[in-house]
């Protein structure tokens, strides 16, 4: 379980309407969030109970050891933490409440995603864009890569159509805005997962690589080793270390990551070509990794591989147009239209795609 403890934040709900000023104001009043350091908390769930304490800066995780094995399928249950400790004058009683992803015995595999140039348009590439991105943007703003909720949702469900396989978001974006981001899949109906982001601490070293890949390679660990008997495909595109991070996961847990999709972001030669060297390692300890440009590429393998539907890319499709702008039930990607043919997708694997071919 993962959680701050914070002072009230006085964040407004996002609306349509929403002025460039509001965005900053609300931007301001996230990253100006008061914790409140050392915490002393109390963790109930489940009839059991413990105590964790927060570091100095409001942020809490622990593990619960249960008694006895929960019984029912019930994929998300309620957990209760109460403050203990600072409490203001006059005030009794202060708690809040978090939910539990326990993946139904229906699950076949997992999915473990990256967010920013994966899900949502981010361009963590440019610094300045990124930050225009964030800042001065809410959750109804800001935008998916084209096809890629119908592609998520057609992951959850499985090729039997209702396995509910779960899926895991790990960013490295700041827990500062975790709402926005919850508002934002929920805005655009991407199905619901733990969302696991990082503490942004002040310096010139919360930018460095180091920090991003330490922190994804953890988490990605700790979901792994929580299901021990699970497959996983692993999501992320080419813009940070996604095809670094994963290439040691497939090798540090062999038979275990099915497929490795990587969004072909940063429109480089050189980029791309380390990317499929990498693919060769993935191959060689037993997996197989897909640059693709567009998601419908993605769905297209998994479909061809049972992970998927075959009836689900019609409508994965469907959304990439409509999310491109193609008809008038979104709002269109910044660059607006239909894409050109793009770059061929290229799979390092099972199969062999040849790359002078046009895109499928």
């Amino acid at each position: 379980m993962y959680g701050r403890a914070l002072e009230k934040r006085t964040v407004s709900v996002s609306t349509d309407s929403d002025s460039i000023f509001r965005n900053l104001l609300n931007t301001y009043r996230r990253a100006e969030a008061d914790p409140i350091p050392f915490a002393r908390l109390a963790l109930d769930f489940a009839d059991t109970s413990t105590d964790l304490t927060a570091d100095d800066e409001g942020f809490f995780t622990g593990w619960l050891d249960l008694g006895r094995p929960l019984s029912g399928d019930e994929e998300w249950r309620e957990y209760r933490v109460s403050l203990i400790a600072p409490l203001h004058e006059g005030v009794t009683s202060v708690s809040g409440t978090g939910d539990i992803l326990i993946p139904p015995p229906t699950a076949r595999f997992g999915v473990i995603s990256d967010i920013d140039d994966t899900v949502i348009q981010s361009r963590v590439s440019n610094f300045l864009q990124a930050a225009r991105t964030v800042m001065l943007g809410n959750a109804r703003t800001r935008l998916p890569f084209p096809g890629v909720a119908a592609f998520y949702r057609a992951l959850r469900d499985g090729a039997a159509g209702n396995e509910k396989n779960p899926i895991y978001f790990v960013s490295s974006s700041p827990w500062n805005i975790y709402d926005v981001i919850a508002e934002f899949m929920d805005i655009q109906k991407i199905p619901r997962g733990p969302l696991i982001l990082r503490d942004w601490d002040i310096g010139l070293e919360m930018l460095a690589a180091s920090r991003h890949a330490d922190h994804k390679s953890a988490i990605i660990r700790d979901i792994m080793a929580l299901h021990p008997e699970m497959q996983f495909i692993l999501i992320g595109d080419s813009s940070q270390q996604d095809p670094e991070i994963y290439q040691r996961i497939v090798a540090e847990f062999r038979d275990r990551v099915r497929a490795i999709y990587i969004r072909d972001v940063t429109r480089s030669t050189e980029r791309s070509a380390s990317v499929k060297k990498l693919g060769q390692e993935v191959l060689a300890a037993g997996s197989t990794l897909v640059l693709a440009e567009h998601t419908l590429d993605a769905a297209k393998h998994a479909a061809e591989h049972g992970w998927i539907k075959s009836s689900a890319l019609p409508e994965i499709g469907e959304e990439k147009r409509a999310d491109e702008g193609g008809d008038s039930t979104k709002v269109p990607a910044p660059e607006g239209g239909e894409p050109g043919p793009g770059k061929p997708t290229v799979v390092v694997g099972e199969s062999t795609v040849d790359e002078s071919q046009a895109r499928r």
